[in-house]
């Protein structure tokens, strides 16, 4: 090609792209000027007509309404209103967890309170002033079970154990006041021990901790799920847009505006694409928090299953009071046996020296029965169906926000050729990607390196999944430590545990709890049984593995 030939095409170029530019008049950036300082900027600077466009870092390098200080400003007020939209969607979903929260440890305290006053009441009336000197035994129990539902670190049998020695010191002691001078230290650890064989309470201990452990270490777990939820989704909803996030958000909010395309909404598919690039790490919580959310349905269905929750805590002046009354009718063929055993001052074996004369029989306590009423059963049944449609609302929350974020500002379906795909007002070719980091490599609007993954999102996913592991344990009655394990997986010693879910002072574990006492294993109050010393020491096990793998290797 001849310089003839290529003047010739160089000047049908200019002459078109000047036709193309109104005819070789530079359009107006009024609309522009306006939307720019509606937003609250200075038009200081701000083109009155377009102007070249190579300067522009993000948007396309035609011609413009923007000068380079307009598009930094502009970025950085699109990435502050995305990351505003982000937090504003995970602040409803907080909201919605701690109402659910809120409503659920209401009606828990209003039963176990309910449950209190009953047991109160009862024993009052049938007991009179015998009860009140020993209320704190009562009051006692109450208390621990309270401090344990909000996640106070005690072992559940522990506490239980410890009440019903207690109430066996208190009843020894009421049979005859006469002796009580008698009755030392030694005799009622000695006759702590014999309660394992007599059970001088019948079958109401272990009846009771059968139900309690399996409500209380359900309704700590729920609470503690949904407090854990809600500290996630805050955290998760903080964490800061990337560089390449924010050119993508310029891109896809303000970008059309300094072509002169202000009123063109951005393609359907473009948004999408543009979000789940964004959103590419929050997306990897869903299957976890998936789990999260079933484990959590299932642990609040178990609430309305038989025995109901208000059965089980309105069981526990029930079995007390079934028990005191088997302590009762046994008490003197108990004591015969015991005093044989143990002597009157804690010898074994020593002849007792207390009176064999019939002893003049006291107060006794009313036996109980709790009846569901059919307002107790609807309230619980409000209380299960409610806050299962609340989990279920949110259940797909993470592989939902980007499209929730694309709503409303997007041009509709059917609108063909008329939105902005990134460019220009034209259709928009490219498929929409799938969610999480791995399926952004070919995302053609938000360059990720998918090796890379988001460090305070990866620990969010691990917490996710010790706190469904907790949930499947409840529902199984069994109890787990939920202790800081962030150091076993991040290094970064930030913590995972939220406010009360940790035990601190110990090693951490993770898993049911295999040490716990036998139910009868009473010891006086305000005396402990010693235990053997002989337990072998971390550092000699430690020393014997390691002896052991050196005779393997040979």
């Amino acid at each position: 090609m001849d310089l003839t030939a290529v003047a010739l095409l160089v000047s049908l170029i200019s002459v078109s792209l000047s036709a193309d530019n109104a005819g070789g008049k530079a359009r107006s950036c009024a609309d522009v000027r306006q939307f720019y300082s509606g937003k609250g900027f200075t038009l200081k600077g701000v083109p009155r007509s377009e102007i070249s466009g190579e300067h522009l870092r993000t948007c396309p390098q035609g011609y413009t309404c923007c000068t380079i200080a307009m598009e930094e400003t502009l970025s950085n007020l699109s990435r502050q209103e995305f990351e505003g939209l982000v937090r504003e969607a995970g602040h409803s979903i907080q909201a919605s967890l701690n109402a659910q929260y809120r409503t659920f440890d209401t009606y828990f305290l209003e039963l176990l309170n309910g449950s209190e006053r009953w047991l109160e009441e009862a024993f009052v009336a049938s007991l009179g002033d015998l009860y009140q000197p020993n209320a704190r035994v009562f009051r006692d129990l109450y208390a621990d079970l309270r401090r344990y539902y909000t996640g106070t670190s005690l072992n559940l049998e522990e506490v239980l154990d410890e009440f019903w020695m207690r109430l066996l010191e208190r009843l020894l002691k009421a049979s005859d006041p006469e002796t009580t001078s008698l009755l030392s230290d030694d005799f009622l650890e000695c006759a702590s021990k014999q309660t394992e064989t007599l059970r001088p309470f019948g079958d109401a201990p272990q009846e009771l901790k059968t139900k309690l452990m399996w409500a209380f270490i359900a309704a700590r777990a729920f609470v503690q799920g949904l407090n854990v939820a809600g500290e996630i989704v805050r955290k998760v909803s903080q964490v800061p847009l990337s560089l390449e996030c924010n050119h993508a958000i310029m891109k896809l909010v303000y970008c059309p505006h300094c072509r002169g395309l202000g009123s063109v909404k951005p393609c359907v598919n473009y948004c999408k694409n543009v979000m789940k690039g964004c959103l590419a790490n929050q997306a990897d919580l869903d299957t976890e928090w998936q789990s999260l959310i079933e484990t959590m349905l299932q642990v609040a269905s178990s609430f309305g299953a038989e025995p109901s929750m208000d059965t089980v805590i309105y069981s526990i002046p029930v079995k007390i009071s079934e028990a005191v009354l088997a302590m009762q009718e046994n008490m003197e063929i108990y004591t015969n046996k015991v005093f044989k055993a143990c002597g009157d001052r804690g010898e074994e074996g020593t002849p007792s020296s207390i009176s064999e004369e019939p002893k003049k029989k006291g107060s006794t306590v009313t036996a109980l029965e709790y009846k569901p009423s059919s307002k107790s059963a609807a309230r619980l049944e409000v209380q299960v169906t409610d806050v299962s449609s609340k989990l279920k609302e949110m259940q797909f929350y993470w592989i939902q926000l980007p499209s929730a974020l694309c709503s409303g500002k997007t041009a509709s379906s059917t609108s063909g050729d008329k939105c902005w795909n990134g460019l220009t007002k034209a259709s928009y070719l490219p498929e929409v990607m799938g969610d999480g980091l791995a399926n952004q490599i070919n995302n053609p609007e938000v360059e990720i390196d998918i090796t890379k993954p988001d460090s305070t999102i990866r620990q969010q996913i691990m917490l996710l999944k010790i706190m469904s592991n907790r949930l499947k344990n409840a529902l199984n009655g069994n109890d787990v430590d939920f202790q800081d394990t962030s150091d076993d997986f991040s290094g970064s010693g930030s913590g995972m545990c939220a406010d009360h879910l940790c035990d601190r002072g110990r090693p951490p574990v993770f898993g049911p709890k295999t040490d716990r006492p036998r139910l009868y294993s009473y010891v006086p109050e305000n005396r402990r049984v010693k235990g053997s010393g002989n337990q072998i020491q971390p550092s000699v096990v430690l020393l014997v593995l390691f002896l052991v793998t050196l005779l393997l290797r040979r």
